[in-house]
């Protein structure tokens, strides 16, 4: 196990988040975040990148195994682009959700003008049920 509170997710986007900042940003981010140690975060990018986080896999050797920075960047910036898209298609939806919503709501305020439309009116004239009424 990485870390007690936290899950395997929450790790992949700190870890994502904190190899995003420019130079120089990493000191105050870590600032920002007292619960993460310099170590922590070290492991962390191990298992990110070259392990598994899931299950709480760190590779033993210290030099990395499976991917370079290069490719440790191009992840980084692949979960980024996954991510604006992600947040693209959320609005989208959200804006869809909305234009339905309103469409309910116009369709609903239409059928209740029918329904007042159809109330069956008085006769102007009254008509006569008992023939002795004359």
């Amino acid at each position: 196990m990485l870390s007690a509170e936290f899950t395997g997710e929450q790790i992949r986007e700190m870890v994502f988040e904190y190899c995003r900042l420019p130079y120089g940003q990493h000191g105050p981010w870590m600032v920002a975040h007292p619960s993460v140690s310099r170590g922590m975060m070290t492991r962390w990018r191990t298992a990110v990148f070259d392990g598994d986080v899931d299950r709480g896999l760190v590779p033993r050797q210290t030099e990395p195994m499976n991917s370079q920075p290069k490719g440790r960047q191009g992840m980084v910036e692949r979960r980024a682009i996954e991510t604006a898209r992600h947040a693209e298609e959320l609005a989208r939806r959200d804006a869809q959700i909305r234009e339905l919503k309103e469409t309910n709501e116009l369709l609903g305020k239409a059928i209740g003008l029918l329904h007042t439309l159809n109330v069956p009116e008085p006769d102007d004239t009254p008509t006569r049920t008992d023939p002795t009424d004359s």
